[in-house]
């Protein structure tokens, strides 16, 4: 099971609001999750990212892989590899 962080998207029309979550590669992007781990806003400006830092580092350490955004959010929060 290939297991990747990546966003879910929330809000409304024209006004997304994405949440970070940890989900099965296969699952469907607002499908099933395993376990939500941060929330990124980026109607407001500067962007609002909040991330649990500890459950971040435990799913990068279990080999959890974060899509290109995700990862790119991460590094902005200060959450290396």
């Amino acid at each position: 099971m290939a297991v990747k962080m990546r966003l879910k998207r929330m809000g409304k029309k024209k006004a997304p609001y994405y949440r970070v979550i940890v989900a099965d590669s296969r699952s469907p992007r607002d499908g099933r999750f395993i376990e939500e781990i941060g929330t990124y806003d980026p109607n407001v400006e500067p962007a609002a990212v909040k991330i649990d830092k500890d459950s971040a580092e435990k799913w990068l350490k279990a080999g959890a892989q974060p899509t290109e955004t995700v990862a790119r959010l991460l590094k902005n929060a200060g959450i290396e590899k």
